[in-house]
């Protein structure tokens, strides 16, 4: 196998039920070089950790446009400034603290701890609703309209507009797949229309919460007081947009890839089932093994960086593979082994450094609380086809369906 090859096959949605031995293979070549005008992918768990707290490192899509990635451009047409993911700092900085003041600590510490009976309730009316179905599609029936609920209820998204977000959501994160195939350019098109629509009803959003604040972080970002300069309008929006499908995406994927681990590791699914105290380090084991977040391809190199003997020069486009460092027998003992006892999990799963992700503790919490639950709750649960069908993008990687095969749901 050439090295261009093997790059091909990992965005290749041929190989998107397993990629995990393309990573083994990308990790012979921690550093790997396709060609002049690729981009360098870095698959090994200490190299990637660096990276990622490396400001040689830029998140900004300035940037990685004049690195010529086509995955980069597009944003601005929409009207919309990039979210800020998409920045450095120190602009970075500032959106970011003022997102996660109504998210988290240090100015909201008991918002997401507060939400428990809240999620719990939410899951159980999903539950309840697929009682009498001898099939079901979890991601349809459960593992979508979960987060969606939430995130739109902590954002202050009316209920009745729930639905909508997926005619929007789905081609702005199919957007993000790296794969240049002939399809990319119609791809790019659709995203940013997608992201402009999305941009529109949220504008309305933000009018009337401008004028009638209400409980919600919609109202929090626009009327928000500090040491930092507010937000502007344009930025509110970004940010909404950003949240929105941040907020529920991963967790999507999450919560699909650990009912599917789940069900080819009976045992540990009967673990859960009679100890629930289980879900934490299952979740974090999750993250590693089959984390949502397969690889970051939107960074670029700012100054020359020295890497195990390559010069990857200024202004490279650059590739961290996250789940193959999950899994790099240098930083993990036995690391293709799905094992809810390990006792050191530091994964990359939500990322690290200036960009990790601040949604974790929620994603965290809505995935404990959905796997005990189904666990609990779904006799006789097995899967009707595996591998599944799985999305189409390579980076944000989860079965599109989910069919299981229920004999019918306990109380």
């Amino acid at each position: 196998m050439t090295q261009a090859s093997l790059l091909h096959r990992i965005t290749d949605y041929a190989n998107r039920a397993n990629p995990y031995p393309l990573y083994e293979e990308l990790r012979k070549t921690p550093v790997l070089h396709e060609e002049e005008s690729g981009p360098y992918l870095v698959s090994s768990y200490w190299d990637i950790l660096n990276l990622l707290h490396d400001p040689r490192i830029s998140s900004d899509a300035a940037n990685l446009a004049a690195a010529g990635a086509d995955e980069a451009g597009g944003q601005e047409e929409t009207g919309l400034p990039p979210s800020f993911i998409r920045l450095d700092p120190p602009e970075h900085d500032r959106l970011r603290r003022i997102a996660n003041r109504p998210f988290g600590p240090p100015h909201s510490p008991h918002r997401i701890d507060s939400m428990r009976s809240e999620l719990a309730e939410i899951v159980s009316g999903l539950i309840d609703g697929l009682d009498g179905a001898g099939q079901i599609d979890l991601v349809d029936q459960f593992a979508y309209p979960f987060p969606v609920t939430v995130i739109c209820r902590l954002l202050g998204v009316p209920r009745e507009d729930e639905p909508r977000f997926r005619s929007w959501v789905d081609p702005i994160v199919a957007g993000l797949d790296p794969d240049t195939g002939d399809d990319s350019a119609e791809r790019g098109r659709t995203a940013r229309e997608a992201r402009l629509q999305l941009g529109m009803y949220l504008a309305g959003l933000v009018e009337q919460r401008s004028r009638e604040p209400r409980d919600d972080m919609l109202s929090e970002l626009v009327s928000v007081h500090g040491e930092d300069r507010p937000m502007t309008t344009m930025e509110v929006l970004s940010t909404a947009v950003l949240l929105l499908i941040a907020g529920h995406e991963t967790t999507v994927n999450l919560i699909t890839n650990g009912m599917l681990t789940l069900l080819r590791h009976p045992e540990v699914l009967d673990r859960l089932r009679n100890d629930p105290g289980l879900a934490a380090n299952i979740v974090e084991e999750l993250l590693r093994y089959e984390p949502p977040v397969q690889l970051v391809p939107q960074r670029t190199c700012i100054a020359d960086i020295e890497l195990r003997g390559v010069t990857i020069p200024k202004g490279s486009r650059i590739w961290l593979v996250l789940a193959a460092g999950n899994r790099d027998p240098e930083r993990f003992e036995d690391p293709d082994r799905f094992d809810p006892d390990r006792k050191d999990i530091e994964h990359l799963g939500f990322g690290s450094g200036i960009h990790s992700c601040f949604g974790a503790p929620l994603a965290r919490l809505e995935a404990q609380i959905a796997l005990v639950e189904l666990a609990r709750r779904l006799e006789n649960p097995r899967l009707v086809e595996d591998p599944p069908p799985y999305r189409q993008n390579a980076v944000l990687r989860g079965p599109r369906h989910l069919d299981i095969a229920i004999d019918g749901v306990r109380p």
